[in-house]
């Protein structure tokens, strides 16, 4: 596992040891902070569960809260670094809990349900995503404590609350003109990125650039580059050999697999962009899936000796901190507490599934759906949960590819009923919406396990205690459960789902909710019997070789290819990993020139501190923007000119390089050779 992340810039960053932090106990777990926390849960998962219907993507909120954090608490007395920790986990633990909707909708899709039940859909998040944060804990020494992968948003989190503990005590002390410089960084990359986003927002300029064009006879190929500093920023902290890892993900696509798959298929009316993007959709996904998938298998069989050391040594620390005084950076929380709240937990999954079933032509196999439905949330669960934690290490949060695990979780959850029901003709719809309800628990544990792992990374950087951010974790996972599923219910009532029979006529351009209709779709081919596997088999028999590829090199002390990046490349649209692409060989060429200065260590904090400023700019940008989406229910809010503006592509092209060359410019002159 070690290797695994070669080449990454933040890989075996140790914890934060500075005057300003100290050992000795400060406010951390508070009432006003869990109650801030809360307040920005209920704005940011509002933003985010209309955002993932709308657009298929979802921001990460650990940024964003962290920053409204010190905003806030710097006006009381006595604010800390560790109380801003517990408010922005608190709110990125809903935040990211909203990601719920990549499934849930499917019950409403398939035609199950016309509504979203507040207590059934409640309690589907609040108990998958409760035990999103007990399995993570087992995890957290082997996959943070002693590991080097990079944390990107985790460890950009800690910079921005390092930074603004520093300015304020720079203040009254003038003891660090470091930290006013540092706190500068992270202002100029935040504005640059909001400003950035504004304007594209007016429409004046793109915010991505899309062109497909012919190669030879048949084929198609084509480009999607986003305009995007914080996706940029991104690329900087994960570093070169993910980013080149992506890079060739992105070439199996799109220069070969879509090339190929379109020569191949009979010419269609339409556009070519539309071709190309049904071929990549529901065709070359799946192989980004296989290999997802396969690279995971093989990541989980490499973290099973230090996943279990964790578990034990979690067990131990647990009894030690009860008879001796331990540091307090490495409780978790108490053994009695995790297995009293997973019992809990999974009685609480068995009774809404036995009311699930109750209804429905299945009642009969009732036992038997549900003693096969709960072991798969279980082992499955914790299985996702360090699946998802180990993506999120590798590449951040947000850019991980949580709806690939739900696509695999869909197969092979439906795989499983089948075989346990063997439905009649009947009976397969109810067996649809019981995979995809099933699914939906698993997905709460996988979208709550995918960020809590960062969450625990800006801990430890931060010096907090990690029994206190786990609580806090439970905390905002209750949050976000109450306040998603009336979200869901205005949405599903006032715009409805593309694909839903029960959606109102009157809506002329119902929310698409994309991953919600391919997993409904998947879990319908695999019980109806009509799924091509031939795409996912390619994926898999392609894993093989990367994971082979990246053990050879490895092997030579070369340039790693994690085998999960790879996967990500095929997977992800190329507007979301193209920027990636870009920022990490960027960054690798600023940290060779970095290296070149009079202070190293020096020019390279403050590469770190602009980009993590590129990714808060564009996050509070992004609320602020979906906030005006639903309170104006228009797609543009800021818009000022229409949609075909003709210079919007160079003048969004000039601006995103105007402004790389003025930040990297700037931070030059900063530190010079």
């Amino acid at each position: 596992m070690d290797e695994s992340c070669g080449g990454t810039r933040l890989a075996g960053r140790s914890p934060i040891s500075t005057p300003s932090l100290p050992i000795a106990p400060q406010r951390e777990l508070s009432v006003r902070g869990i109650v801030l926390g809360v307040l920005i849960t209920t704005v940011f998962t509002a933003a985010n569960v209309y955002l993932g219907l709308k657009v298929g993507l979802t921001f990460a909120t650990s940024i964003p809260a962290a920053v409204i954090s010190m905003a806030v608490l710097s006006a009381f007395k006595g604010a800390t670094i560790l109380e801003n920790n517990i408010v922005q986990t608190v709110a990125s633990a809903a935040g990211t809990l909203s990601a719920i909707i990549f499934v849930l909708p499917g019950l409403v899709i398939v035609g199950w349900w016309q509504g979203f039940p507040f207590w059934t859909s409640f309690l589907i998040c609040a108990s998958g995503g409760i035990l999103g944060v007990l399995f993570t804990i087992p995890l957290r020494r082997a996959m943070v404590t002693t590991s080097d992968l990079p944390y990107p948003e985790g460890v950009a989190a800690a910079e921005v609350l390092e930074v603004g503990s520093h300015a304020r005590e720079a203040v009254t002390s003038d003891a660090s003109s470091d930290a006013r410089e540092g706190l500068l960084a992270v202002t100029y990359g935040a504005v640059a990125a909001a400003g950035l986003a504004a304007f594209a927002a007016t429409r004046i300029a793109a915010g991505e650039v899309t062109q497909f064009f012919r190669v030879g006879a048949g084929a198609i190929s084509g480009y999607d580059m986003s305009f995007s500093l914080a996706l940029l920023g991104a690329g900087y902290l994960v570093g070169l050999s993910v980013g080149m890892a992506m890079l060739l993900g992105l070439l199996i696509a799109w220069a070969g697999a879509v090339p190929f798959l379109t020569s191949m298929a009979s010419a269609t009316p339409g556009a070519i962009g539309d071709r190309a993007m049904d071929i990549w959709t529901h065709q070359v996904r799946f192989i980004g899936a296989g290999t997802i998938g396969v690279a995971a298998i093989w990541t989980l069989l490499k973290l099973a000796g230090p996943v279990a050391r964790g578990l034990a040594s979690t067990v131990t620390a647990s009894r030690a901190a009860k008879t001796i005084t331990s540091d307090r950076r490495d409780i978790d929380m108490g053994a009695g507490w995790i297995g009293a709240l997973t019992i809990i937990c999974l009685l609480v999954i068995a009774f809404i599934l036995v009311k699930f079933l109750a209804p429905t032509p299945l009642a009969a196999k009732t036992v038997a759906l549900v003693a096969a439905a709960v072991p798969f949330v279980f082992f499955g669960g914790f299985l996702v949960a360090a699946i998802c934690g180990y993506m999120a290490g590798l590449i951040g949060a947000s850019n991980s590819p949580i709806s690939g695990v739900g696509i695999l979780a869909i197969l092979t959850c439906a795989a499983l009923l089948v075989v346990v029901a063997k439905p009649s003709a009947d009976a397969r719809g109810a067996l649809v919406a019981y995979a995809l309800f099933t699914t939906a628990i698993v997905f709460a544990i996988a979208t709550i396990s995918n960020n809590n792992l960062q969450d625990l990374k800006t801990g430890q950087l931060v010096g907090a205690t990690p029994s206190a951010q786990q609580w806090a974790l439970v905390v905002g996972v209750i949050a976000g459960a109450a306040v998603i599923p009336p979200v869901l219910n205005l949405l599903a009532q006032a715009y409805g789902f593309v694909g839903a029979p029960h959606s109102a006529a009157a809506v002329a351009k119902p929310l698409p909710a994309p991953q919600a209709g391919l997993i409904s779709a998947l879990a319908q081919g695999v019980i109806e019997q009509k799924l091509n596997w031939l795409m996912l088999g390619i994926g898999t028999a392609l894993g093989v070789v990367v994971v082979a590829l990246d053990e050879f090199f490895a092997a030579r002390k070369w340039l790693r290819l994690p085998p999960l990046a790879v996967g990500i490349g095929i997977y992800l649209p190329m507007s979301a990993t193209l920027p990636v692409v870009i920022g990490a060989v960027i960054g690798h060429w600023y940290d060779r020139r970095a290296a070149r200065t009079k202070n190293p260590a020096h020019a390279k904090r403050l590469g770190v501190l602009v980009a993590s400023g590129m990714i808060v700019g564009e996050s509070l940008f992004g609320v602020l923007l979906a906030g005006l989406i639903v309170a104006l229910s228009t797609d543009a809010p800021l818009g000022l000119v229409p949609a075909d503006f003709a210079p919007a592509n160079l003048l969004g092209l000039a601006a995103f390089t105007l402004l790389i060359a003025v930040l990297y410019g700037w931070m030059m002159r900063r530190s010079p050779a």
